[in-house]
């Protein structure tokens, strides 16, 4: 009768202090011992990673169905930021599902719960890229601008060129790009230069005293009928503003297209065609004038304000002397009256 095979196991080693150990068997049994689980897992790591493609290829669906739906409505930059954030959530959802099939110990629960907190974490420490990014999306949807839409943030003034995911690009009159975190463009005001298909400007024009006022208007209100770019509805008027020191101020007012190139040229146009105008009807368009008014700050009465006013002499005092003038004639008056 043949003797049954006897199991042998290894018995482990004492660690000995202070000395280097080297046990082969047992690196073999640990790396034997992956290799089982490996082997055991591997029909859940092949179904994981075909349920993470088909999640990624969904997401890619989503977002171009997305991003075409944008173009439809003319909305291709919020598209592109709501189509991102569209795959990132169905490529995140896979990733958890793969994870609780890999792992079927690991709930969807646990997974949540975990993730929650996570997301906290991630929060804290990325707050000011969520921010903006939170701000760009609601930009985009809210539309208080859109693309090449003229604006104005604090300094900042030029054409729109791209709402980002963290910022919001515009180039400057002047060629300049300036990039404005999206934060600081929803939370702080924004002048819309274009906002309206007209925007109305305005020039002050000083004219003489001696002038007539319904000539100059009239005058200039036929210029502004006339110049290229201002617009006839609402048309353009002139108005008497000011009573200057040296002049009577009208203001013109005119409406043109809200771009700043039209607006800076036509402005130009109206000073120019405004100036030969006046010009040609000889009207008068006066330099400032002062009047300066000095006195003899030694005079008599200086300091005495019952005797004298800044700028002019009292009337009831007549004309003053100056202080050197008025102590001779005192000495003099005192020495002859002495003598008699």
């Amino acid at each position: 009768m043949a003797a049954e095979p006897t199991e042998t196991k290894t018995q482990p080693v004492a660690d000995t202090p202070q000395e280097l150990d080297v046990n082969p068997g047992m690196a073999i049994e640990r790396l034997d011992a992956w290799l089982d689980g490996a082997v055991r897992m591997a029909p859940n790591i092949l179904i994981a990673i075909g349920v993470l493609a088909l999640f990624y290829f969904a997401s890619k669906l989503a977002q171009n169905l997305v991003m075409k739906w944008a173009r439809r409505n003319n909305r291709p930059n919020l598209g592109q930021v709501l189509g991102g954030f569209i795959r990132a959530a169905v490529i995140l959802a896979g990733l958890l599902l793969a994870v609780t099939i890999v792992f079927p110990s690991v709930k969807p629960v646990d997974l949540i719960a975990g993730l929650g907190v996570s997301s906290v974490a991630i929060g804290f420490a990325f707050k000011d890229i969520l921010q903006n990014w939170m701000a760009g999306l609601l930009i985009l949807l809210r539309q208080p601008f859109e693309i090449d839409d003229q604006i104005r943030v604090d300094d900042y003034e030029g054409t729109v060129q791209k709402i980002e995911t963290r910022a919001t690009i515009i180039k400057t009159y002047d060629g300049q790009k300036v990039v404005i975190p999206n934060s600081e463009v929803y939370t702080n005001s924004v002048l819309v230069k274009t906002g309206h298909a007209q925007r109305r400007s305005q020039y002050d024009i000083g004219i003489g005293y001696g002038d007539s006022i319904d000539e100059a208007k009239e005058v200039i209100e036929g210029v502004l009928q006339k110049v290229e770019g201002v617009a006839s509805d609402p048309a353009p008027e002139v108005l008497p503003w000011d009573l200057a020191a040296s002049w009577v101020t009208l203001r013109a007012r005119w409406w043109t297209d809200s771009r700043q190139a039209s607006v800076v040229h036509t402005y130009a146009r109206v000073i120019h065609e405004v100036k030969k105008a006046l010009d040609e009807a000889g009207i008068d368009m006066p330099f400032e004038t002062r009047v300066e008014l000095l006195h003899d700050q030694t005079e008599e009465f200086d300091g005495n304000r019952s005797e004298q006013r800044e700028g002019w002499p009292d009337a009831k005092s007549g004309a003053t002397r100056p202080q050197w003038k008025a102590r001779e004639q005192g000495a003099a008056s005192d020495d002859g009256a002495q003598a008699a």
